[in-house]
This record gives C-alpha cells, sequence and structure tokens, in this order.
C-alpha cells in the first residue's frame, strides 16, 4: 500500500478520536494519540506520565526530578519547547516508519516538508460538541461548555506557540470536514475517498 499520513486538527468534542479509528480499522493504518505520547517517552527515556500530563498544553514545569542526565548531555530542562522538540521527533520517527494517522499535536505543521501527507480538519457545531462531551465525561451542558473552552484555549495556545500559525485556519489544511453532517462513519468515507482522489491513498 502506498504510505499516506493523514494528520487530524480538530475543534475539542468534534469526534475526531471515532474518526481516526473508523479509518485506521478500514484500512489498518495505526493511530497515533495518546500511543504517540507513550512513544515519545520510550524513545527518550521519560516517563509516559509526564507526557500524558502535557497533552497539547503550553505550560512551563520542572523535569529535573525525572530526567535521565544520560540523555542530550544535560541534567534539566524547564521548558515546553524542549518537550515539543521531543515529540516531534516521535511524530517524525512515525512518519518514516509507515502509514499513520496522527491526532493532533501540530503533526501538519511538524511533517509539512512530507509529501504523503494529507492534512484534515474536523469541526462540528457547539452544541453537537457540548452533547459529546457532556455524555463522555459525565457532566452538564454548562460544564461541557466550560471545558470545551478550556480545552481549545490549551490547543490554540499550543499550536500557535510552536508553529507560529493559527490553529484551526482553513488554508493551512487539505480538507475541512463538520462530523455533524455525514456522522462518524460518513466523514471517514469521505476523507478516504478525498485521499484517493488527491492520489495520495490506494486501497
Amino acid at each position: 500500500m502506498k504510505k499516506i499520513i493523514i494528520n487530524i486538527g480538530r475543534q475539542f468534542g468534534c469526534g475526531a478520536k471515532d474518526v481516526a479509528d473508523a479509518i485506521g480499522r478500514r484500512t489498518g493504518i495505526p493511530v497515533y494519540d495518546s500511543e504517540l505520547l507513550k512513544k515519545a517517552a520510550q524513545d527518550f527515556g521519560f516517563s509516559e506520565s509526564l507526557f500524558s500530563g502535557s497533552d497539547e498544553k503550553k505550560r512551563c514545569f520542572s523535569l529535573s526530578s525525572i530526567f535521565n542526565s544520560n540523555i542530550f548531555g544535560c541534567s534539566s530542562m524547564n521548558d515546553d519547547a524542549s518537550l515539543f522538540a521531543m515529540q516531534a521527533e516521535a511524530i517524525k520517527n512515525i512518519a518514516r516508519n509507515g502509514s499513520a494517522i496522527i491526532i493532533g499535536r501540530a503533526a501538519n505543521y511538524i511533517l509539512r516538508d512530507c509529501d504523503c501527507c494529507l492534512n484534515v480538519f474536523l469541526t462540528s457545531p457547539i452544541e453537537e460538541r457540548a452533547k459529546r462531551v457532556a455524555e463522555r465525561e459525565n457532566m452538564d451542558r454548562e460544564k461541557a461548555l466550560e471545558h470545551i473552552e478550556r480545552m481549545e484555549k490549551e490547543r490554540e495556545a499550543y499550536y500557535n506557540t510552536f508553529t507560529f500559525g493559527n490553529w484551526g485556519m482553513a488554508s493551512t489544511y487539505d480538507l475541512c470536514v463538520d462530523t455533524s453532517l455525514l456522522g462518524v462513519e460518513g466523514t471517514a468515507d469521505l476523507i478516504l475517498e478525498f485521499a484517493k482522489k488527491t492520489g495520495k491513498y490506494e486501497a
């Protein structure tokens, strides 16, 4: 199968993980979300808990208590830029090794020079997202809306800081889709059909 990297940017609560999993089931292409962080942790000798706790959040913290002094030849790091650099290297390693579906983490920017990439952004109306988040997180509508707003601000700050771009800007993606129009399976169908028409995917 021709190698393809599908990078999926998304609004919080639009069902992007479900769409990615649907594409993965149909094609056999591995999906990287939380697993991507684990891989980064393994590659660079860090605890998985560090990466899981900093998922697409721009914030400063100390790594001195868990840093392996043999890595990079220093004893501590204090900024998110170093963490982003490690995650970026993990994403590049994944892309070098074969087809992949990568959710978030500015993968469209990190792999901007890779010809085999298809960059997709998924969205849906706020009420649809609030309903999904409320059901998934077992919270009421108002709490779900607050959670969405907080997560979107964190993702926007993360993306804009490390890419010097604007998160969610349509011009940085090949395809933008409202998942509420076709549902999870229909959106997966659309992305694969689009990938075929662009010549980036051959079943």
